[in-house]
This record gives C-alpha cells, sequence and structure tokens, in this order.
C-alpha cells in the first residue's frame, strides 16, 4: 500500500474528526436532554405522558422545516471559506442569518395557528389542550432554534465547531435545571408542567443565542447591517435561488420526521406489546444512529471547502474515510444490539415490562443494526449532496422513497398480522431496506456530480469596500 496515501487518508480522518467529535458531542447532549425532557413529563401525569408524544413529533416536523431550511447556509459558507477565505464566508454568514431572522419571525406569529392543530383529531379535550399549550410555546422556541441555526451555520462551516460544541453545553445545562424546575416546581421556580417543559426549552434557546451574538465576529455583523440597512450585496436572484434550494431541504426534513412518526403510527396497529416493545427500541435506536449525524455533518462541511476550492479529487477521500469511521461505530453499536440487548434495553424501562414486550423488544433490538447501516448511507448522502447544493434531488427521492413505497408497504403487510408483536422487527427491516435503497440513490448522485463537477450552490460576491 502506498505510504502516501496512508499518510493522506491519516490526516483528511483527523480532520473529519476534528470537526466531526464536538458535533457529536453535542447531539449526545439534545439527545440526553429529549430523555430528560421525556421523562420528566412521563412523571408528572399521565396526560402530559400521552400528550407529549404527538406534540413533540409534530412540533419537530414544523421547526425542522424551518431550522433545515436556515440551515442550507452551513454548506454556503463551506463553500465560501473554501473558495476565499473568512472574509467570504462571513458574507455568506450574514446572509444566511439575515433568512433566520425573517424565517423566525414568521414562524412566531404562526403560533395562534399552530396551537390549533391538535384539536383536528378526536383526542380527549384534557390532551388537546395539552398538545395546543406545547404547540403554542414551540412556535417561539422554534423561532429562536431557527435563528440559532443560522449563526452555528457559520461556525459550523469554517469547521469551528468546538464552539458549537460549548454553546451547546451551556444551552444544555441551563435547560436540564429549567425543566426539572418549571415542570415539577422545583428550585423556587413555580411548577408549571407541560408548559415548563417548552418554556425551558425558549430559556436554553435565548441563552444559546446570547452565546453565539457574543463569539461572532464583528465582519459578520458589519455585513448583516449593511444588508439590513444599506442592502449592500443583497441580489435578489441568489437569495430567492437560495431559498429555493433550503425550501427543497426543510421539506425533505419534514416529510422525513413525518414519516417517522407515520412507522410508529403503523405499528401501533400491531397491538400495544409492539407499541411498547418499539417504544422502548427508540431510544436504543437513537444512540445507534444520533453520533453518526456529527461525522455527516462533518463529511459535509469538508466536501463543501473542497468544493469551494474546484479540488474535487479530494471528495472522494473524505467520502471514503467518513465512511470508514461510521462504519466502525455501527460495528460496535451493532454487537450490543445482537450479543447483549438487555443491558441496552433495561435502562430505559424492559426491566419491569411483561415478558411479551420483553420478548418482542430483544427480537427488535437484534435487527436494529440494519436500520444504523442504512441510516449511514442515506444520512452521509444527504449531507454530501447539500454541500452540492443538489436539495431538489433530496426532496423527491426522500417523497418517492419513504411516502410512496416505504410507507405504504409497511402498513400493508402490517394488515395481515394486526396484534402480532412479532412482526415488528420485519417491519424494522423493510424500513431499512428502503432507506438503503436512498442511500444507494443519493451515492449515486453524488459519483455522478463528482465525475461531471457540478455546484448547484450560487453566490452573490461580498460588496467590496
Amino acid at each position: 500500500m502506498n505510504v502516501n496515501s496512508v499518510g493522506s487518508d491519516f490526516r483528511i480522518a483527523k480532520r473529519i474528526l476534528s470537526v466531526s467529535i464536538p458535533l457529536m458531542g453535542s447531539m449526545v447532549g439534545n439527545l440526553l436532554m429529549m430523555l430528560v425532557d421525556r421523562i420528566c413529563l412521563a412523571r408528572y401525569s399521565s396526560d402530559t405522558l400521552a400528550a407529549s408524544g404527538p406534540a413533540i413529533y409534530t412540533s419537530m416536523a414544523i421547526v425542522g422545516f424551518f431550522a433545515a431550511l436556515v440551515g442550507f447556509s452551513r454548506s454556503c459558507v463551506a463553500q465560501a471559506f473554501g473558495r476565499s477565505g473568512h472574509g467570504a464566508a462571513a458574507y455568506q454568514a450574514a446572509v444566511g442569518i439575515f433568512i433566520g431572522i425573517v424565517l423566525a419571525v414568521i414562524l412566531m406569529l404562526m403560533a395562534p395557528l399552530i396551537e390549533q392543530i391538535p384539536f383536528m383529531s378526536n383526542r380527549p379535550p384534557a390532551i388537546t389542550h395539552l398538545e395546543s399549550q406545547f404547540l403554542y410555546w414551540s412556535a417561539y422556541f422554534g423561532g429562536v432554534m431557527t435563528l440559532n441555526m443560522s449563526l452555528s451555520s457559520y461556525f459550523n462551516g469554517i469547521g469551528n465547531t468546538r464552539i458549537t460544541l460549548v454553546v451547546g453545553l451551556i444551552g444544555q445545562v441551563v435547560e436540564l435545571f429549567m425543566t426539572i424546575g418549571l415542570v415539577f416546581g422545583k428550585f423556587g421556580l413555580p411548577e408549571l408542567g407541560m408548559r415548563g417543559s417548552c418554556i425551558s426549552t425558549l430559556i436554553s434557546t435565548i441563552v444559546i443565542l446570547a452565546c453565539y451574538v457574543c463569539w461572532m465576529p464583528r465582519e459578520v455583523w458589519g455585513n448583516l447591517q449593511g444588508l439590513i440597512f444599506k442592502r449592500t450585496g443583497l441580489h435578489l436572484h441568489d437569495l430567492l435561488s437560495r431559498i429555493k434550494k433550503g425550501f427543497a431541504l426543510g421539506v425533505s426534513a419534514g416529510i422525513d420526521n413525518l414519516g417517522n412518526a407515520a412507522f410508529i403510527w403503523i405499528i401501533a396497529g400491531l397491538g400495544s406489546i409492539a407499541l411498547a416493545a418499539n417504544n422502548v427500541n427508540l431510544t436504543v435506536n437513537y444512540i445507534g444512529i444520533v453520533p453518526l449525524l456529527g461525522l455527516g455533518i462533518g463529511c459535509s462541511v469538508l466536501c463543501g471547502n473542497a468544493i469551494g476550492e474546484n479540488d474535487y479529487p479530494q471528495i472522494p477521500k473524505i467520502i471514503f474515510v467518513t465512511l470508514a469511521i461510521e462504519l466502525m461505530y455501527v460495528v460496535v453499536i451493532s454487537f450490543f444490539q445482537i450479543a447483549t440487548p438487555e443491558i441496552l434495553l433495561n435502562p430505559f424501562g424492559l426491566l419491569d415490562k411483561p415478558a411479551e414486550i420483553q420478548q418482542a423488544s430483544i427480537a427488535t433490538s437484534r435487527v436494529l443494526w440494519t436500520y444504523s447501516l442504512a441510516f449511514t448511507f442515506a444520512m452521509t448522502g444527504s449531507a454530501i449532496l447539500e454541500s452540492f447544493g443538489l436539495t431538489r434531488f433530496l426532496f423527491v427521492t426522500r417523497l418517492v422513497l419513504m411516502w410512496l413505497l416505504s410507507i405504504p408497504t409497511i402498513y400493508l403487510i402490517t394488515l395481515g398480522h394486526v396484534g402480532d408483536a412479532s412482526f415488528l422487527p420485519t417491519c424494522w427491516v423493510v424500513g431499512s431496506i428502503f432507506e438503503g435503497i436512498i442511500g444507494v440513490l443519493y451515492f449515486w448522485r453524488i459519483w455522478v456530480a463528482i465525475k461531471k463537477r457540478q455546484n448547484g450552490i450560487v453566490m452573490a460576491q461580498a460588496p467590496s469596500g
């Protein structure tokens, strides 16, 4: 083997890990906060537990759309940084923040409409009232999250992800304290139940916003001031093109979140045992895939830098090394999912469940590796295509494969197994197969883009002087 090639791969791996590890840490922290939030609501009352599931998934779909739309700024910053350095990256970040401010205001203004969504169902009034509370406040903390996404895109795009990690940890500590305090009325804070969970998230996102504002370079604020007050360098065509690509990315994220929610609703058709077993396994599945998101974003940033530098031959090397690291992680997690499922599942409520639920949970855990493997290729491919600006292909592929093929197929095959919890692992395998096909199509499109040296991101240049 060529020593120079090995050395080059090692340097790429070092760059990927230096960018990705802070992002992985931040995402694991977000996962822990989500678990704390669900545990608090579950222990507060049975009504808040029942309401939290639908409310969280609905808010994730709405907020996820806005955040993903604004998050496209990361790829623009990454390309600009690779092409021209910090000055161009600061300008692209300012454009992203400008878009983030507008979308954050729009989302907050939608609060009275969003809070009406639960009343369109036939669930008990007490449950829908709590869901409505959550969704009303989600418009506000979602608006701040959207703005935070535009701010973090600058640091992620230039590869300075340590700031993202530090800011995220500060926000998570605040949210941990405020969630326990405002849900249960601890630490001298009022007892607000479901509203307390939302308000704690809003407070933590505001703290994160303040941190980003303090750390953001003056050059970014100078560019933003020029865009807002002087309208210097704000080209409408380029702005609309950027929003259009971000919109496709946001819709893709939204239908993905809704597809995951639909999968859970379909599983409910297998009966209460299957639903309980699936709920126990969801957290274990998150452990298997959430850290991979950081690696995917890190790969996307480095690919964006390479595209900006017009160094297309470097991109396959970055992809290969990223996949190698991701697959090593998947192998380790899959070993525990297959060989010692009880160790993973017991902390999340398996131990005190009836024997039927335990049996279905363990059987499901042993096939989760198929989803982790498929997710690796689909998620990484999605992040890389985003760095090329090929977001329309992401949207069309996700829409067709998930909503026209995967979800209907899983629904149809479950109709003949109502009440059969042993069919749950099969549902996961079928879903994994479709996710894997999505990944294959993504990588085929990446190969074409590299071969033809394509770049779908059109960026206005920062004004001189």
